[in-house]
């Protein structure tokens, strides 16, 4: 056993440790190498048939120091660098296997595994090593099309659009919080980088000189035709150099977060920027497609996969898709995408992903990445401000988890965004639902640009300041009359509250009326101990604190010495958005305190 060190930033990271096998072939039965793959693989390899497949480490990276780090970029690099090391580390051996078997064969960093293709011999000397940890199929799937689609150009609207109004982000642009400084991310059926509204946003586009660059800001992980299309022509080619979309769904999906063209006002977040990865052919996917998309935004690269930057990586991604087990994702493969959403969030960027349309049945919530801890779900809501009728439920019971989803629900019904030509459409979906809240992240961001890299900060804002809507229909142990329920999880979004909290998570600094004397409040969002370090200030101390609806939730007072700093216990405190006073000599602060 090897203890290795990665040089981060010019400091040793201790803790990672890296185990490398020999390779050593094990002697396994044939009954013990079987065991280690796919059930579904085994059935579909005989011979010299050749099947793709994955070929996952045991070996697996130890990212928990990414927690103790506070910036966004710092997170970032930490995690890229950790799970580059350990994929050098420990596929060498595989990968010098496979060249001299003359199998082509891809690398994945991001959940330490390798795809290739051979036969049912090829896959049995690869199961019988010690270092692999299982084989499972890559299978073809297909992603969750809207259930309604109008592909009628509706031509230019001249008035914000109904979701932007419902989840008030329109307020937020009046304060003057429009996405600025964000940038979100889209794996979908690709985009019209040059449409009108999402031109000007793209950031590979340069508005001044009117030139763009495509590198860092595009990736393609379309390398071939999908087998469910009868002919071998996609319109925007394979490996396309340029964004393209195929489909209209990414255009769409882009718009809803993004998009401003004049009088079109269709995006969430109108100045946030966009950078986008292609992980469907003309609607059909692979885990592998999807997975090269999420390797790719967490350490983007230029358009030949090479010089990785991982200070690039979106805040925010959207994922308007699906993956249900008569696609292909069962319980043999799903570890591997929960895998790569985890590494994403440890490294600072908030995974959006649609609920599905599987509705309006309990516990429909059953594919991947919607099921997942990881992934923020979204279901939709119809302009009536209630759930829509295909917008799935939880609870989540096809893994044995029950876990709460979807998170929160948007609008999505009817929603009116981009689509290739320079044309405007509606669709209905949760597809349509997740890009408002994908939006509404970069205008938390925005607002309150510390938050960047808090993914679960941010998404306990926009779970905490939801409205809550109830339902009568009773998903598992949770009745619909609760909030949060397994319909529209802990409400709809409410993009100005959310915005609000963000904001008064700001650190507080109030100046005394006398020099010297000075107010600070920390931490926020806070656990447990909350500080007040009071400089220049002596005698009373008071702190009241009253939860959303107006309620004293605690009440303390002191008699402090000047200078002192101040240490109390907040843990009895439930989670959520609070509102404080506090009275400390001359001064008085009041704001919005977040309990973790």
């Amino acid at each position: 056993m090897t203890s290795v060190q990665i040089l981060f930033r010019g400091a040793l990271l201790p803790g990672l440790i890296i185990v490398l096998f020999s390779g050593l072939l094990a002697g396994q039965s044939d009954e013990d190498w079987r065991r280690k793959v796919d059930n579904s693989l085994l059935e579909k390899s005989s011979g010299e048939t050749n099947r793709p497949f994955f070929v996952l480490f045991r070996q697996q990276a130890n990212l928990q120091l990414a927690a103790q780090l506070r910036t966004k970029e710092e997170k970032a690099h930490y995690v890229y660098e950790v799970l580059r090391e350990t994929a050098r580390s420990t596929q060498g051996d595989v990968i010098r296997f496979l060249q001299q078997s003359g199998a082509e064969y891809k690398s994945l960093f991001i959940i330490n595994a390798i795809m290739t293709q051979g036969s049912l011999d090829l896959i049995r000397e690869l199961a019988v090593r010690n270092d692999v940890s299982y084989i499972c199929n890559n299978p073809p799937m297909r992603f969750d099309t809207p259930v309604e689609w109008s592909m009628t150009n509706v031509g230019q609207r001249g008035a914000i659009e109904w979701g932007i109004s419902m989840i008030q982000a329109d307020v937020v642009w009046s304060l003057g919080h429009r996405g600025q400084g964000v940038v979100v991310g889209g794996q979908d059926t690709g985009y019209e980088w040059d449409h009108p509204a999402l031109k000007l946003q793209y950031r590979g586009y340069n508005a001044i000189a009117d030139t763009v660059i495509h590198d860092y800001h595009w990736h393609d992980a379309i390398h071939e035709i999908s087998p469910f299309h009868t002919d071998t022509v996609n319109p925007c080619g394979l490996d396309s150099r340029v964004p393209c979309d195929d489909h209209s769904h990414g255009t769409h999906t882009m718009g809803t977060m993004i998009g401003l063209d004049g009088e079109n006002e269709i995006g969430v977040a109108p100045e946030a920027k966009w950078c986008a990865c292609r992980n469907m052919e003309r609607g059909w996917g692979t885990p592998f497609t999807y997975l090269e998309c999420f390797q790719w935004f967490l350490a983007p690269t230029d358009l030949d996969g090479l010089h990785p930057d991982p200070s690039l990586a979106p805040h925010v991604i959207n994922n308007s898709w699906s993956c249900p087990e008569a696609e292909g994702c069962d319980s043999t493969n799903w570890h591997m995408m929960d895998m790569a959403i985890n590494h994403l969030r440890m490294a600072g960027t908030v995974v959006v992903v649609s609920a599905g349309n599987s509705g309006s049945a309990c516990s429909t919530v059953s594919a991947p990445p919607a099921m997942y801890e990881g992934g923020f779900a979204v279901g939709a809501t119809a302009i009536n401000d209630t759930i829509a009728g295909f917008s799935s439920r939880g609870p989540v019971t096809v893994d044995g988890s029950y876990r709460l989803k979807p998170n929160v629900a948007a609008p999505g019904v009817w929603v009116r965004s981009a689509r290739p030509g320079g044309a405007y459409s509606h669709a209905s979906g949760t597809s349509m639902a997740g890009p408002h809240v994908a939006g509404l992240v970069a205008l938390i961001i925005s607002a309150n640009p510390e938050l960047a890299g808090k993914v679960d900060v941010i998404e306990h804002i926009i779970e905490s300041t939801a409205i809550p809507k109830t339902t009568d229909q009773d998903c598992g142990l949770i009745p619909g009359s609760e909030v949060p329920n397994h319909t529209y999880g802990h409400g709809r979004v409410d993009a100005l509250a959310a915005v609000q909290a963000a904001i008064a998570l700001i650190p507080v600094n109030t100046e005394g009326t006398q020099p010297g004397t000075t107010i600070k409040l920390y931490p926020n969002p806070v656990r447990d101990l909350w500080t007040i370090d009071t400089r220049g200030i002596a005698g009373h101390i008071r702190l009241v604190i009253y939860d959303v609806y107006g309620r004293l939730s605690y009440h303390q007072q002191w008699e402090w010495s000047a200078g002192s700093i101040l240490k109390t216990d907040l843990s009895s405190l439930h989670p959520g958005i609070y509102y404080f006073q506090l009275q400390a000599g001359e001064i008085q602060q009041q704001g919005r305190l977040l309990k973790k």
